[in-house]
């Protein structure tokens, strides 16, 4: 960035920062209103920073939530000018209507109604004229305030300002590219192809490039909109527990969330009121996690279901989310402080994502590190559940989870599971296997060697006699191990 840019930004950014009062007993409501003075760009920063709760105070988190990046639209003109660039045809040879006045308008996109020759309905999302120059010089500058800000704030290193704006960098740029966003909405089509809980709606990858997206028009009711909810006569108990096993089945079974699942995205389908499903939009932002993360977090799962307190530290520092030293008894004795309280309500009353919330920041003093695919989930969570009880607020998450997590831990060490390790790491075994002879000859050269010297070498003999007996069990086990698998394989297939 230019430099003379570079200061004047920072002095516009001090100027509107004095007049908010942020540097004086700053908090989450003068935050909110200093990011929003400083345009979309920073409006978005500030909701990535509404997830961060392994960082941020409740409160601030909760502040930064209220901040929507609801924008001015662009010209309609510039509009029509990027879609036929990018489709290379003009609007009324690709489309049969066009709507020049926008259904919405984002910081980095908007989004127009259309209709296509053969009559299917569709909206059309355009990334706005020079977004990506704008979105870069603005990531330009908050790499430098988060630099100076880790030589003048004293507790920078807790709140790792540099490592947050690299994680709003990594998100945003891929918003930046249409594309991505269409191969994450097919995915998930795909994954919920023929699911009653959850419909994403069609994208038409022909007409798609980096700056334009065309997918199918959808028809449901605001997730929020409970009045509308109850004129349908949809089932309200069943669609709040459908919106758990969506998010259960997303992280589980298909390892792939939709991490921006706030309710501006997710609508309720007016089909089948009796067994009611959503339907999802905006499938920018996704997650997954590793086997050992999924693994983890249904087992600390289980721990606070049983108040598993000594079970529940092991796992946090056994995943190395805290610090590997920590004192186990000190961890424990936080985790029951932390959740006692919280388990004297019913058990059906209690957020669980509050709860790992609550985890987590109870965990902060003992150097939680979390990556960010945990945090989008965690994020997920809140937004599922949060929307879940206000469609029905009787809605039991824990009844639901316990059983599905339950059969998904078993699952893990099924012999179908057993067999799919063996199908994708066959040849590794069998490299293994073939290695082994190999492994013997060596130690069979190393003792003759030695035994023409037994004189002066009866030591070194004696050691690499253990050693070879050692071997020697090493291998029949290992031996005896592939031939069981191999034959469990053979009776499976």
């Amino acid at each position: 960035m230019n430099i003379i840019i570079l200061i004047f930004e920072g002095i516009r950014m001090f100027v509107l920062g004095a007049r908010s009062g942020i540097f004086y007993k700053p908090d989450g409501k003068k935050l909110a209103g200093y990011l929003e003075s400083l345009g979309p760009i920073f409006i978005k920063f500030g909701q990535l920073l509404s997830t961060r709760t392994d960082i941020l105070d409740v409160g601030t988190a909760k502040d930064l939530q209220g901040l929507t990046d609801s924008c001015k639209p662009f010209s309609v003109k510039k509009l029509r000018a990027i879609i036929e660039k990018e489709l290379g045809d003009s609007i009324e040879n690709i489309f049969d209507d066009f709507d020049d006045k926008p259904l919405a308008a984002a910081s980095l996109a908007q989004v127009h109604l259309a209709k296509l020759k053969d009559g299917k309905h569709i909206v059309i999302k355009v990334l706005r004229p020079g977004i990506e120059k704008e979105v870069k010089k603005n990531l330009r500058l908050l790499k430098a305030a988060a630099k100076f800000c880790t030589y003048v704030y004293s507790e920078s290193h807790r709140l790792r300002p540099v490592e947050v704006v690299k994680d709003y960098e990594s998100t945003i740029l891929r918003e930046l590219d249409l594309k991505l966003e269409a191969a994450n909405t097919n995915l998930t089509r795909k994954n919920f192809s023929n699911s009653e809980e959850l419909y994403i709606p069609e994208v038409f990858l022909d007409m798609t490039t980096s700056r334009v997206m065309v997918l199918e028009e959808i028809d449901g009711i605001p997730c929020t909109d409970i009045e509308q909810i109850e004129k349908f006569g949809i089932n309200k108990k069943r669609l709040a527990e459908n919106g758990v096993m969506i998010f259960l089945n997303q992280v589980f079974r298909d390892n792939f969330f939709h991490a921006d699942m706030h309710p501006g995205n997710i609508f309720v389908s007016k089909k089948h009121p009796d067994t009611p499903g959503y339907i999802a939009i905006d499938c920018a932002i996704t997650g997954s996690l590793s086997n050992d993360e999924r693994y983890i977090l249904a087992r600390m799962l289980q721990a606070v279901l049983k108040q598993n307190y000594k079970s529940l530290a092991q796992l946090f520092i056994s995943s190395e989310w805290v610090d590997p030293d920590t004192n186990i008894i000190d961890l424990e004795n936080t985790l029951r402080a932390c959740c006692e309280p919280i388990f004297e309500k019913p058990l059906s009353e209690i957020e669980f994502g509050k709860l790992l919330l609550y985890l987590f920041q109870s965990t902060r003093p003992y150097g939680l590190s979390l990556q960010p695919s945990l945090v989008l989930l965690q994020k997920t969570l809140i937004h599922i559940e949060g929307m879940g009880r206000q469609i029905y607020p009787e809605l039991d998450f824990w009844g639901i989870a316990e059983p599905y997590l339950d059969n998904w831990l078993k699952e893990q060490f099924s012999p179908l599971k057993l067999k799919e390790f063996i199908v994708e790491n066959k040849e590794d075994l069998l490299m293994k296997a073939t290695e082994m002879p190999g492994f013997i000859y060596e130690a069979l050269d190393e003792l003759r060697v030695y035994s023409k010297n037994r004189k002066s070498y009866d030591e070194k003999i004696n050691k690499m006699q253990m050693q070879f007996q050692r071997e020697k069990y090493i291998i029949r086990a290992i031996g005896i191990g592939i031939i069981v698998l191999w034959g469990i394989f053979v009776i499976l297939s």
